[in-house]
């Protein structure tokens, strides 16, 4: 079918402004636009995901019963649930195992499911769930999981899949910009290209301008990595994808001490749960033993 055959979509510029990373649009959007009752589920659900993304938890947790009669407005609300508590996330993720042990066929609620395993951290079973999925949403997070698993090779076969299905899609474009990332050498010049197209006929949020800067460096375009981040830092100065490359970028570009600290600091104090902080605690446990260890046993 071609796009001129397409019913119009009402929540282009929602869905748009998901993906893309611009989350409050698409809560003030969601909040105005009236729709039929046939979207309104759909529109609820990518407003209560931008409140998420936003890390208001709360609203999401004190909007949506715990039995709506929706299965997918459960299931985002297990997802804030999942990310407002972490003392109850491993039984989160338990009594999900037993779930997806049946016959769960919605697409959404897959989706969130996946996401949290994902966010776990447990590709494999990212990958399970979305075994039989195949909304671009779902196919996209099967390209995050095999990128971080290193499967290039699957995550190309995965976006051929996406192609067919929807080229024009901005997450397919996206999901374009990832691979070619894993790739590297001349395809990080095109993933920049597909960023900064995006940020052009939409919003340079920091979603789009992190994956400039990714680029960027790859490319030890130390520099312009340096005013992308600087850009996506005053749109959202907590952003922790940010905080994160720029401390990459501090190491890489040989700054004084304190400035990567600084934004070290800036994640514990904002993002405490967040992996890479956890993985740098460890590290750092980890290198204190090895000194401990390896202090001379006669005073020299």
């Amino acid at each position: 079918m071609s796009r001129e055959d397409r019913e119009p979509d009402e929540l282009f510029e929602i869905r748009t402004n998901f993906y893309t990373g611009n989350y409050q649009q698409v809560i003030n959007e969601a909040t105005k636009l009236k729709v039929p009752q046939n979207l309104q589920t759909e529109k609820d659900l990518f407003m209560y995901r931008s409140y998420i993304a936003q890390k208001k938890f709360g609203v999401v947790l004190d909007e949506i019963r715990p039995n709506a009669s929706q299965e997918e407005l459960v299931a985002v609300r297990l997802l804030a649930d999942y990310l407002a508590n972490e003392s109850k996330r491993d039984t989160i993720l338990r009594e999900l195992d037993g779930k997806m042990g049946g016959n769960v066929k919605n697409s959404f609620c897959l989706l969130m499911a996946a996401y949290m395993y994902y966010l776990s951290e447990n590709y494999e079973n990212t990958l399970k769930v979305l075994h039989n999925a195949d909304s671009l949403e779902c196919c996209a997070l099967t390209i995050q999981a095999l990128l971080k698993m290193e499967r290039l090779d699957l995550a190309k076969k995965e976006l051929k899949r996406m192609a067919e299905i929807d080229e024009d899609s901005v997450l397919t474009q996206l999901s374009t910009a990832w691979v070619n990332i894993g790739i590297g050498s001349e395809k990080l010049q095109e993933a920049y290209y597909i960023f900064q197209e995006l940020a052009d006929k939409h919003t340079a949020t920091p979603l789009l301008l992190n994956g400039q800067a990714v680029c960027h460096i790859a490319q030890g375009k130390y520099e312009d990595a340096q005013t992308a981040l600087q850009e996506a830092l005053d749109r959202d100065s907590n952003d922790p994808q940010t905080l994160i490359n720029l401390i990459v970028l501090s190491q890489l570009t040989g700054k004084p001490t304190e400035v990567s600290n600084r934004y070290i600091s800036q994640m514990k104090d904002s993002h405490g749960n967040h992996s890479f902080v956890k993985d740098l605690a460890n590290k750092a446990n980890e290198l204190d033993r090895l000194v401990r260890n390896y202090q001379p046993s006669v005073p020299s």
